[in-house]
């Protein structure tokens, strides 16, 4: 009971703490690949505390949603990225760890951050939270398809049972996994708003999707959706690697040494993901917002099409 809580506590700081990290990695890669010096790793921890030390400046217009909803929004994040196993799987809310639980965290994060983008009642807002929407109408769908796809072949949608599933060698290779894992790159790259459904980098009236959401906010408001947005991807990252990559992490009732194995591997992961993720978005440019739908309808298709191989495979 006392080592479970340990690692839950363990675990939860820990996303929060390498979130602005990751983010940091990402843009010091993409840098070095632009042939440019570029930031240090450790500039988005700098940048948060120039925001909480900044004053706050609010929209007339704003009502109390504009203030309370950031803390919400950054509650709901952190909640959903603490359930899912990074360094081990044995965590006190393990058994709360379920996929079908996270995306509802995440669809109250979603939805927050659309509603106090209306409250303002600017045009950026209005803008922002029309793409948002759209965006969550096409993404939701696919991620449960994709869901419901690494149910089957895990028998559960926990977390902790999927990671143990898929090590054991009673899954082996297949493709339904494959077509799951590319359709979670997808949603994850929509879901974060990166290249190229988004650039986080810009902030031109024809690309804006996240930031114009959030265009109003300023101060300690701004830098706790900023590490939401940043926790965010670590959840997503982690998430991928859990269901499908599981390799190094720590089973239950693991020795101290286990977990620093567990850790390292983890780590290795993040780093790996960032600059993937890094080197996806110098090759590829942004598309149009008219051709997200296409976009996002590939993990649709991808989570369909695992599925029906499934069932296709047991009746034979």
């Amino acid at each position: 009971m006392i080592q479970a809580l340990l690692a839950q506590g363990v675990q939860a700081f820990l996303v929060l703490l390498a979130a602005p990290l990751l983010i940091g990695h990402v843009r010091r890669v993409k840098a070095r690949l632009q042939r440019r010096r570029g930031p240090s790793v450790l500039q988005p921890y700098r940048d948060l505390r120039r925001l909480l030390q900044k004053e706050v400046v609010l929209p007339e217009t704003s009502s109390w949603l504009f203030r309370v909803a950031p803390f919400f929004i950054f509650s709901a994040t952190w909640v959903a990225a603490a359930l899912v196993p990074t360094f081990a799987t044995d965590l006190l809310f393990s058994w709360s760890g379920d996929l079908i639980a996270i995306i509802a965290l995440l669809g109250t994060a979603r939805f927050l951050q659309a509603l106090v983008a209306l409250d303002v009642g600017t045009s950026f807002g209005g803008l922002g939270s029309s793409r948002e929407v759209m965006i969550a109408s096409l993404a939701e769908p696919a991620l449960i398809m994709l869901v419901f796809t690494v149910a089957l072949i895990a028998g559960t949608t926990e977390l902790s049972g999927i990671a143990a599933a898929v090590l054991s060698p009673t899954i082996g290779l297949r493709v339904s996994l494959a077509l799951a894992f590319i359709g979670f790159v997808i949603v994850a790259i929509a879901e974060n708003a990166r290249i190229p459904v988004d650039n986080p980098a810009t902030h031109l009236e024809l690309t804006m999707v996240h930031e114009a959401m959030v265009l109003e906010y300023s101060g300690r408001y701004l830098a706790v959706i900023d590490l939401a947005s940043a926790v965010k991807l670590v959840m997503y990252t982690s998430l991928i690697a859990c269901v499908f990559c599981p390799w190094g992490i720590a089973p239950p009732e693991s020795t101290l040494p286990r977990y620093a194995i567990g850790l390292a591997a983890w780590a290795g992961k993040m780093l790996v993901a960032g600059t993937a993720l890094a080197v996806f978005e110098t090759i590829i440019a942004k598309m149009r917002v008219f051709r997200v739908p296409d976009f996002l309808g590939i993990a649709l298709m991808l989570g369909l099409l695992g599925t029906l191989l499934l069932f296709v495979s047991r009746s034979l």
